[in-house]
């Protein structure tokens, strides 16, 4: 048997900013229990928690790199000394990465597949044992439409959504005997700073691919995440769910 949704608490990696800061205040609007992971925007983590605050949540920051396993395990203890241990996780926390394969260094590959893919296996690993102990537990990933159909030049950004939405599929298996579900998010176009690197004109144009003629508002994410997470969401589990007005189907 679940707790009640307001006595939850729920964990979103990279939860500083964009879809990552819109999932937090939706969890807040509940008066649920947050944790906003963050790497080195300590301000922005700030504001999303007074935001947070402001609608009667209790909120904790908390700063960690996801590729390293020591601070994730010093993550989860001090979680535990708060008495903040997630019944949800959401993996948000996620790098892009745009450039021809053919520019792509070593050293790229390495670090979009570092917080990309090990940031999501490390964090999923520590903090899945509570929610197998309890019988209860929701893992949602934000993934990409990319990782379903790849795009040209995010060759290696869309490889690592690929793996993320296998990683889904698998664990969900893995884990339902004990209750705990696994789902992922794959966005569209979304509104926020990753379509920075497109001027204006692009922007419009690829606003004219979307059959709904416009891109997410990160606030659209947020509400499938929190649907995601709720206790009548059970029977929902190893899907791959796009958000993208119609663009890839």
């Amino acid at each position: 048997m679940s707790k009640p949704l307001h006595e939850m608490t729920v964990l979103i990696t990279g939860g500083s900013r964009g879809i990552g800061a819109a999932i937090a205040q939706r969890f807040a609007a509940e008066r649920m229990n947050i944790v906003i992971h963050y790497l080195q925007s300590h301000e922005a983590a700030n504001e999303t928690a007074r935001r947070c605050m402001r609608l009667g949540a209790n909120v904790s920051t908390i700063s960690a790199d996801l590729r390293s396993k020591d601070q994730l395990v010093r993550m989860r203890e001090k979680l535990q000394d708060r008495g903040m241990v997630p019944d949800i996780l959401v993996n948000n926390a996620g790098i892009a990465h745009y450039g021809m394969l053919a520019d792509v260094s070593e050293n790229d590959w390495e670090d979009v597949m570092s917080v990309n893919l090990k940031g999501m296996f490390l964090t999923t690993q520590l903090f899945m044992e509570s929610m197998v102990r309890q019988r209860f537990g929701r893992i949602i990933n934000v993934s990409s439409v990319w990782g379903m159909s790849g795009a040209s030049c995010e060759v290696l950004y869309s490889t690592t959504k690929g793996g993320m939405n296998a990683f889904t599929k698998a664990l969900a298996k893995e884990l339902a005997p004990s209750g705990v579900t696994v789902n992922a998010v794959a966005p569209g176009a979304v509104d926020t700073v990753m379509l920075d690197k497109l001027d204006d004109g692009e922007k419009q144009a690829l606003e004219q691919e979307i059959p709904l003629g416009r891109f997410a508002q990160p606030d659209e994410i947020a509400s499938l995440v929190y649907f995601l997470s709720l206790p009548e969401s059970a029977y929902i589990t190893g899907q791959i769910i796009s958000p993208n007005g119609g663009w890839v189907t």
